[in-house]
């Protein structure tokens, strides 16, 4: 995960494994409570060691553990980037063939173009199933900050 590789860039080499180790805890958990609670300990534990690893945390966490309010069945589809950084490699995939656009134009309505064919693509698949999101109740965007 991009969250978890920024916070340990902020860590010290011969740390980073016990580091990371204790961070994949925060994120393995399926309930919001006792992910808050993880991270909560683990900036107690490192904030004196990592300051700057913990500003990262504690920045962030309100953001990366949003994906807990949703059911369980969907947490691994939303939870990471994968679906986007699969199409912006498309993009550059299919850009490196062309080589040099003869304008700004062009480019873009490439672009376009291959974004709205991977859309017309996952239109017909079943990402995620609507019925387990409709019974969720909807999350209060003014209670995320803590």
């Amino acid at each position: 995960m991009n969250f978890e590789r920024n916070v340990l860039s902020r860590v010290l080499a011969f740390s980073t494994a016990e580091v990371a180790q204790d961070l994949e805890a925060v994120f393995k958990v399926r309930r919001e409570k006792t992910a808050r609670a993880l991270a909560k300990e683990f900036v107690e534990l490192y904030e004196k060691c990592f300051p700057k690893a913990v500003a990262v945390i504690e920045a962030g966490i309100d953001d990366v553990l949003r994906y807990l309010c949703y059911p369980g069945s969907h947490y691994a589809r939303i939870r990471t980037t994968n679906m986007l950084e699969r199409l912006f490699e498309e993009v550059k995939r299919r850009t490196r063939v062309v080589g040099v656009f003869p304008n700004e134009v062009s480019a873009a309505t490439l672009a376009t173009d291959i974004a709205l064919r991977s859309s017309e693509q996952w239109a017909l698949k079943r990402y995620l199933t609507m019925g387990a999101l409709e019974a969720v109740e909807k999350p209060n965007p003014q209670l995320w900050r803590h």
